[in-house]
Formats: C-alpha cells, structure tokens, sequence
C-alpha cells in the first residue's frame, strides 16, 4: 500500500531571526538532550526498522546571485537544478534526519528556521534533524549576508538580521522534505560499506619558494599558499593530507528493492562551470549516476542518494603538479560524479544489509570565542577603504578583508557552535558547522569509540574555515581573518566534545 500523503502546509509567517532561534531553541529542544523521540506508532514495540527518502527543488531564480567567487554574480541560466535530499530512519523507538542541500553554505538561523518547523509539523525534534549544505559554488548563498563580499565600510545591521527572501525558502523546503521522507517511511533494511578515490582529491594548500605568491591581504607574508598556480616552479611539497575514502549507507526495502544511500566525499566543489551559471556540481551528477546503477530511474516512491561534503576545506580537485587538458564546461564534473558513484556502486553491491538496528542522536552547543582584530589591524583596515583601490596582484583581495576586519570587530565575542552526533549500530556520523580541514576528519574518525565513523562540514550552521592549530601557524587563504571567524584552538575542541558525544551514546 502507497504511503499516506498529507498535505503539507503552503504558508508561514517567517519572524526576525532572533524570534525564529528562540522559538527553534524551545521547540526543537537545542541543547545537549540525550532524550528519544515520541515512538512512530503502535509498531515500534516490534522493532520494525523503516527508512524513508525524499527531495525537493530549492533552485532560485535567476537574477539571484551566485556567490561561489570573490565578485557575486547574476544567475542567468539554470543548467541543472538544486535538491534539498532527506533520509528518515526509524527504529521503532527513536527517529532521525538527515538532510543534504545543494547550497555553498546555509547559516545557523534558517536551519533552526527549519528544525522548529519540523518539530511542528512532523514532531521530530531539531536535535536528531542534520542539516547540511554540499557547498557548490554555483548557487546562491543561504549564509549571513555579511559573508557577501564588499569593498565598503560596514554599516551596523540589525542583530540579529531578518531571513532573507531565500533563507525563508529553503528553511520551508527543509522542513516539507523531512516531512516527505516521513510520509515514504517503509519496512526496511540497513548496510554500509565504503571506497577509495585517492585520484581525485588533493591538498590545495601548498609550499612554495616565491615569496610573491604567499603574500596576504593584511601586507603580511605567510608560510604556504592556496591554489599556487599550477606547474609552478615554486612548488615544493603539500601542506596537509586528504582524506580519500567515501562511506556509505544503504537502505533497501524488505523484497530488496533500492530506497537511498547516504555517502560523504572529502572532496570541495569540481567546477568547470560557466560562471553565471546554477548547478549543483558533482554532488547532483553524482545522485543521477547511482539512481541509473542501481536500476531505480522510474521507481515511485523515487531513490534519492545525498552526497554530503565530508572534511575538505583544504582539499580539491587539482593535481597542482601536472596542468590537465582543457575540457568542456561540466565535461569534467561529470566525470569525477561518474566515476565515484561507479566505485561507490561496486562497493553497494558487496553490502550486507541487516533487518534492524538501533538509532541514536546527541546534539551539543559548544560556546567558542570568535576570533578578534588588533586595534591597529582595525585602524589599517579603515584607512585602507577610505582610500581608492590598488592594483598590484596580492591586494587584490585586501578590501574584501578589511570589510571583514571589521566586521568581526564590531561583531559578538562568543558563539554557540552545534554540534551533532549519530549512531546507527555501530556505526558514528559526526557533524560540523565548518569547512574542516581534511587532518580533522581522520583524527574523528582514528579516535571514535564507535567503528566505522566519518564526519560531515557545514552542517547545523555555516562558521566559516576551521584549520587546525598547526595549520593556523602557517597562514594562507583559509586562515585567514575573515575567512577563519573561530579561535585558533577551535578544532581542537570541537573534536574532544565530539568524541565525548559518541562515546556516550556507546556506552548506553
């Protein structure tokens, strides 16, 4: 029998962004809440493990503006659409969401947005709800909008600042795909597995010899560059690892039909796409690919794969040692997409499924300092913007950055990070609200109590880069004032109260 389909609510009125967090605080019960969801129905006394899939578009308009460079632009043309995926599981006793958007970064208040709707309308609270963003740099952003660069002087903005026009719309689409994916919840089985895709991700920070590539905004000098030019004399060896496996789950009904597969790829955006257009990446290609190989392109209710942003944000796909042959636009996308969802096909086949196990979630707020201008930082970066810009190559980007000196020093002295953690059997899901360095994952995965884990970035939030603190000593792009918001031993203590987190959902 067909799932019951009710239908969802069409409208909301959307309050200011504090309204919306405190409301979301109450409703979803943010904070560090051990507690199970209300049982599904009469069923769960039987241990009846279910699963359910959905998605939903969440493409713009065009005119909106894509934000994946340094210079927004105006969408003007819409090459494949963008998803917002979710996966329900149910053990009969507790429920948990996952959600994966094609966005470059979805801020903290239209995720809570969405959790307190979910919390209404399907009784699920927001902290067993992830929400992440795949970070294509080709859409529109769903983050703050001082993320969006500027040259200018900041004026004082309201705090917290309504929801913009999108953010109301992708926090509604959140909410009505979890409660889609409820409404397909069926009898199901469980596995995992996963692969190795070694040729496809790189350390993008690098050694160099020519002090004229590592010059920063700031007339400073630093240690290492990101994106050196490729086949530079100057190159000397990576600055960090990458983290080259994909894990997966796999969801099938009890006759062994396809339902989802939920995997994580270490790996930032492919690119290669015409700059005014909306794409989802390889992230999309790669969901089109597993629905062929699997055989589902016409099952009803559909399978959906969601390819979540594993730990990447000094990981990408150019080899900087060897200059790779001009291609089309999407040319090259479309192979990365083809290539791991084959490899992550090969593994599928090979997964042993079990008919029931148990799920677990935590959620915690992490208070961090965010990190804070010197008075003499402050005082050049203001008599930089009141001066007409230069020119030469590395002050290309110092308005920008003074704009977030800025920022930052008129901004809070603390947040509160969330953090997520998910078991289902033996096996960790950790989140993070950050682009995490790749060594942060490993060391998640190395150190959890639970086995296999792995670790999905820009989840509940969007914080910004998070090197570790070695990374931080050597400077470049992503640590980078502005570009890093958090203190410098964020990631240090983000990953102890992960672990924590993990460790006690195994003891229980």
């Amino acid at each position: 029998m067909a799932p019951n389909r009710r239908k969802l609510g069409s409208s909301m009125r959307f309050l200011p962004r504090r309204s919306f967090v405190a409301a979301a605080l109450a409703a979803c019960s943010l904070v560090v809440c051990p507690g199970s969801a209300p049982a599904a129905d009469a069923r769960s006394a039987e241990r009846v493990f279910r699963a359910g899939v959905a998605q939903l578009d969440i493409t713009p308009e065009l005119g909106s503006l894509i934000v994946g460079g340094f210079n927004p632009i105006p969408a003007r043309h819409i090459h494949d659409p963008l998803y917002a995926r979710a996966l329900v599981l149910d053990d009969g006793q507790n429920r948990i969401a996952f959600v994966v958007c094609d966005n470059v970064g979805i801020a903290r208040e239209p995720i809570d947005a969405a959790k307190q709707l979910i919390a209404q309308q399907s009784k699920l609270p927001g902290s067993r709800v992830m929400v992440s963003a795949t970070h294509t740099h080709s859409g529109p952003s769903a983050r703050a909008e001082s993320y969006i660069p500027s040259d200018k002087i900041p004026a004082p903005e309201p705090t917290p600042p309504p929801l913009t026009k999108y953010q109301q719309f992708i926090a509604r689409r959140i909410a009505d795909v979890v409660h889609c994916a409820i409404n397909n919840l069926e009898p199901a089985k469980i596995g995992w597995g996963s692969v190795r895709q070694p040729q496809h991700v790189f350390n993008r920070r690098w050694f160099v010899s020519d002090e004229a590539l590592r010059h920063n905004p700031f007339g400073g000098i630093d240690r290492v560059r990101m994106n050196p030019p490729v086949g530079s004399p100057a190159l000397e060896r990576p600055a960090g690892p990458t983290d080259p496996e994909i894990p997966f789950i796999a969801l099938q009904g009890k006759d062994g039909h396809p339902i989802g597969l939920l995997a994580a790829y270490s790996l930032h955006y492919v690119g290669g796409v015409p700059a005014a257009d909306i794409s989802a990446d390889y992230y999309g290609m790669f969901n089109q690919r597993m629905r062929e190989l699997v055989g589902a392109e016409r099952q009803e209710p559909a399978f959906v794969s969601l390819m979540a942003n594993g730990t990447s944000g000094n990981v990408n796909n150019i080899d900087f040692r060897t200059r790779r042959p001009t291609k089309k636009p999407y040319e090259h996308m479309r192979e990365v997409a083809t290539e791991v969802a084959d490899a992550v096909f090969a593994a599928y086949q090979k997964v042993e499924y079990r008919d029931w196990l148990p799920v677990d979630a935590r959620y915690r707020e992490l208070s961090l300092a965010w990190r804070k201008p010197t008075p003499e930082l402050v005082a050049q970066s203001r008599d930089l913007l009141a001066k007409p810009p230069r020119t030469p190559p590395w002050q290309a980007n110092e308005r920008t950055y003074a704009n977030r000196v800025l920022q930052l020093a008129n901004g809070p002295d603390r947040a509160d990070v969330p953090l997520q953690a998910f078991r289902i059997g033996e096996l960790a899901i950790m989140t993070l609200p950050t682009e995490t360095f790749a060594e942060t994952g490993l060391e998640l995965k190395a150190r959890s109590p639970l086995k296999p884990a792995f670790a999905i970035e820009l989840a509940n939030g969007s914080f910004g880069y998070m090197p570790t603190p070695e990374q931080h000593a050597l400077g470049g792009y992503e640590s980078w004032l502005g570009t890093n918001r958090l203190e410098i031993e964020a990631s240090t203590k983000i990953v102890d109260a992960l672990l924590g987190m993990v460790a006690e959902m195994k003891m229980k």
